[in-house]
């Protein structure tokens, strides 16, 4: 039975890239389980959260005096942070107070090929970010996943639901996928009471992989591929995202899937979604039904 003892939940506003740290809020919630919710700004999104039933903390995840106050009593977390600067600021921090206050699990969101010779400074980043919560001995599970549907229905809603303009090559460019909330519900069941024991700390999750084509061809209504230059690319995502780390990151991204091409060996369905989140993963089809508007 769930305790009174509250998980923390940081990224627990959600944002536009997959929400996991909000999704993790409503799973746990719905087990009767007790939760604090960390959160940046105290908006409408953190209002959302405290009528649903969570317990809201505000502050910056960068800043240790706000961390330790969020980590004090808790003995369970999910870890995740924005694609953007200061992840591994954040990661000493949260890693540095975890560990002094006897933190007993921590399951943070990483990246699908995170290693130190990753193709990408994100990826190596988050190889980093696995290191430093390692080395605190706070019960690390790093979960490793794949594109989230939500990065790519933002592309294409940002086209108005006409064109998927990415560096991507040819069509047959294959890509590992998962679906933000199958992340999220690996998340909760890592984080249930009682803990389930996971004897790896690295879990991957993909949840479908899928061809240029076959994504084009799923989103319907009309979306065309376009094989955008890479030049392009970085343009047009400037003016969407309006960070530069998120550019630096996708373009890079991209170009990996690019250069790879239609096989990879770590490009397979995973068992661990099904075994920790209690259920087969979702597939872009059911996305594509499912999402509003």
């Amino acid at each position: 039975m769930p305790t009174d003892e509250p998980v923390l939940v940081t990224g627990a506003a959600g944002g536009q890239q997959g929400s996991t740290g909000r999704h993790v809020v409503r799973l746990l919630l719905d087990r009767g389980q007790a939760v604090r919710a960390f959160v940046r700004t105290d908006d409408e999104r953190a209002a959302a959260l405290r009528k649903a039933g969570a317990e809201v903390v505000v502050g910056d995840l960068r800043e240790i005096t706000d961390v330790l106050a969020a980590v004090r009593g808790v003995r369970r977390a999910f870890f995740t942070y924005p694609v953007t600067d200061g992840l591994l600021e954040a990661s000493g921090a949260f890693a540095a107070a975890a560990r002094r206050e006897g933190v007993e699990r921590v399951v943070e969101v990483s990246q699908l090929a995170a290693a130190p010779d990753a193709g990408t400074p994100r990826m190596r980043q988050h190889w980093v970010a696995e290191e430093v919560f390692d080395r605190a001995e706070i019960g690390a599970v790093h979960l490793r996943a794949g594109v989230f549907f939500e990065n790519l229905d933002f592309l294409v809603r940002a086209a108005g639901g006409r064109e998927l303009a990415m560096p991507l090559g040819a069509p047959d460019t294959v890509l590992p996928l998962i679906a933000g909330q199958d992340v999220a519900r690996v998340g909760a069941g890592l984080l249930a009471d009682p803990m389930p024991p996971c004897p790896d700390p690295v879990v991957l999750l993909t949840g479908q992989v899928l061809s240029v084509s076959e994504i084009v061809k799923t989103f319907g209504g009309g979306l065309t591929y376009t094989d955008a230059s890479p030049e392009e690319w970085r343009e047009r995502a400037m003016s969407l995202y309006g960070d530069a780390h998120v550019v630096a990151h996708l373009d890079k991204l991209w170009e990996l899937f690019r250069l790879i091409g239609s096989h990879h060996e770590l490009y397979e369905v995973t068992p661990s979604i099904e075994r920790f989140g209690g259920r087969a993963p979702g597939t872009l089809r059911e996305f594509v039904q499912g999402r509003v508007g």
